[in-house]
């Protein structure tokens, strides 16, 4: 069975349905089946993405891209650097 990928919006928004639902007298377990998720899953995005906003979620996934990008892009400058290094001073 393949995954499904869920958007920061749609995961603070499910997290809002299970935590109305759980309000309202609805175990926990069943709230999360009843929304398509196990509860391991609940518990991870809610230790994630618990008291945030939509907008604070997505720009929060914005920023996670673009720390990815700056350390691969860094990773890739120092190797660069010590090959120059190495070429500079003779030890090829």
């Amino acid at each position: 069975m393949a995954r499904k990928r869920y958007t920061p919006e749609q995961v603070v928004n499910l997290l809002r349905q299970i935590e109305v639902a759980v309000a309202n007298g609805k175990p926990t377990d069943q709230a999360c089946r009843d929304a398509g998720i196990v509860e391991q899953t609940y518990y991870r995005w809610r230790r994630e993405y618990g008291g945030m906003k939509v907008d604070q979620a997505r720009r929060l996934k914005e920023l996670e891209q673009e720390n990815t990008k700056l350390k691969r892009l860094v990773s890739e400058l120092s190797l660069e650097k010590l090959v120059l290094k190495d070429i500079a001073s003779g030890n090829f």
